[in-house]
């Protein structure tokens, strides 16, 4: 405003401006307000699944706690279905894997695991089903199928678990001397709790001498792909 103007006018200057911008105004406050609103429903929106996907999660353990396998596998079948890119859904999926595999379902465990390791938003949670896969490959006598699916894996924290399954597919194999390496790569990294020291001790014990006095393993042909 032009400092030599006097109250009044420049009074009655600011009341024009508010007169000819009153819409523009108006309009800002509200859209501020609209959006506002829209940020709270949606984080209400975004709490409430949660809730609600974490709700089901627990009726799908207390189903499975108490034996109830259908109404468990039911309960996850529908949080995957209601609530699909939800943590929860990956974990329920990862739970009724472990039940499938007690009861020596393996195909149906792998189905459960792949959606988990290729669909999954958590890369935790994906590399988990990963490396369960793996050992459900080796279940199923598919090595060269659990090989595949550790080849190249980003197991980050999970490497020294990774080595150990390695080295168990390679074993089934019959390639002691590089089953021996694996175990001992997963015995460097034990310390962070990932793998059964005790354990590793004891494969790399029974295989130690043999792997020692056995001859190169021969070339093998490249692993088959993974369904």
């Amino acid at each position: 405003m032009d400092e030599f103007m006097s109250e009044s006018e420049q009074w009655e200057l600011v009341k024009r401006w508010i007169r000819e911008n009153a819409i523009w105004i108006v309009g800002g406050v509200v859209l501020g307000v609209l959006a506002l609103a829209g940020w709270r429903f949606w984080l209400e929106r975004v709490e409430r699944l949660a809730l609600e996907a974490s709700g089901r999660y627990e009726q799908a353990l207390d189903a499975f706690a108490r034996g109830d396998l259908t109404r468990g596998y039911a309960i996850v079948d529908d949080l995957r279905r209601d609530h699909d890119t939800s943590p929860y859904a990956s974990q329920a999926d990862l739970l009724a894997a472990r039940m499938h595999v007690d009861a020596r379902e393996y195909d149906k465990a792998a189905e459960r695991l792949t959606r988990v390791m290729r669909d999954s938003g958590d890369a935790e949670l994906a590399t988990i089903a990963r490396g369960r896969l793996a050992r459900v490959r080796l279940e199923q006598g598919r090595p060269d199928d659990a090989l595949a699916l550790l080849k190249d894996a980003r197991a980050g924290a999970f490497a020294p678990q990774f080595d150990e399954i390695r080295g168990d597919a390679l074993l089934a194999r019959g390639d002691k001397a590089q089953a021996l390496s694996a175990y001992r790569a997963a015995r460097a990294g034990a310390a962070d709790g990932i793998v059964d020291p005790g354990l590793l001790d004891l494969k790399i014990v029974a295989i130690e001498p043999a792997a020692a006095s056995a001859p190169p393993a021969a070339a093998t042909p490249p692993a088959k792909k993974v369904d």
